[in-house]
């Protein structure tokens, strides 16, 4: 099986219906992409695996993921 060079964009569930708050994450092989979802062609942001951990994990504790 092959994996789609493109990105499988997604957003979180505690996203607003209105679209003007939202970012637009996706899984790759060297880390996790970020976009603001109203600019898809924008520009984005690449984290690590370990930072991203961190970072859900942060959320997690604030009782917002």
């Amino acid at each position: 099986m092959t994996r789609s060079s493109e990105p499988h964009w997604f957003k979180s569930s505690y996203s607003g219906g209105s679209g003007t708050e939202c970012v637009e994450c996706a899984y790759a092989d060297s880390g996790t992409l970020i976009r603001d979802s109203k600019h898809e062609e924008g520009p984005v942001v690449q984290v690590g695996p370990t930072t991203w951990r961190i970072f859900v994990h942060a959320l997690t504790l604030r009782g917002i993921g």
